[in-house]
Formats: C-alpha cells, structure tokens, sequence
C-alpha cells in the first residue's frame, strides 16, 4: 500500500506522466520490499482511470474483505503545473509524500530520497537540490481502504 504523491511546478504531458508512473512504481516497490501488485482470484473487479487534468493515475482494487490484508500494491500520484515557490524562486521544484504501512527506515528512506528525486531529474529536469520528499511510516489502523482500514 505504499502511496507516493508527486507535485512539480513543471507541466507534465501524459507520456511523460505514464513513465514516471511507471518508474517510481517499480522504484517504490523494489526498495520497500513490497510488490507492484499482487493478483487474486477473489478481486470482484480491477479498474483504472486517468485524468488527464491532474495527471493522476488511481488505480481502484475491490476484493472481499476476508482477504484485503494479503494485498499489497504501490499507488502513485503525480501533480503538475502546481505553483510551487521553493528558495524565493518558480525554478522547476517538486515536492513528494510517501506513506507506506512498515518498510521505512533510515537507509530505505535515503535510498527512496536518491532514487525519487534521479527519476524527477531525469524525465522533468529538476535538480535534485530542489526536491523535497517526507516519508511516513504508518500504522494499520491510520490508512484506510475498501471502506476499512488496513
């Protein structure tokens, strides 16, 4: 479950969008120790969608409640075109949030810092030394999903 939500003030256009969801997904999950997804016989249904407005992609994972603790998947969010003013300047900035359930740590989250920001440097050209990113390491009880909490 871990959830990672991007902003910039860099506008984002969809195939630049879909690689760098594609990227931190994968990044995210392989450093977290979590995976991507995992597929289950019992999903009553898989369903997607895209605004292209935001740039944000939500993916909607509905499955029996017997089985929800068994499901791990990453979430990303990427914002772009938000106003963001970072050491008095516009210059392409980003910020992010990453919330997972266990998983964080001192050298995980230097490892998450790094490969974020690399990923944001590569597709948007933002310079590293304007990225910050917080990370939350949360209880169960304190992130909810299909209608409970995890």
């Amino acid at each position: 479950m871990p959830t990672l939500n991007l902003y910039t003030n860099v506008p984002v256009d969809t195939v630049v969008a879909s690689d760098i969801l594609k990227d931190a997904t994968k990044a995210v999950a392989k450093i977290i120790g979590k995976p991507e997804s995992v597929k289950c016989r019992f999903f009553s249904f898989l369903s997607f969608s895209f605004e292209p407005k935001y740039l944000r992609m939500t993916c909607y994972l509905h499955c029996s409640r017997t089985v929800r603790r068994y499901f791990h998947y990453v979430m990303i969010l990427l914002n772009g075109s938000v106003p963001i003013a970072f050491a008095g300047t516009e210059a392409p900035a980003a910020y992010g949030e990453l919330i997972s359930i266990g998983g964080l740590g001192p050298s995980v989250n230097g490892k998450l810092s790094s490969t974020i920001a690399e990923i944001l440097e590569t597709k948007l050209s933002i310079d590293c030394s304007r990225f910050y990113i917080k990370l939350y390491d949360v209880q169960r009880s304190f992130f909810g999903f299909n209608g409970s909490t995890f």
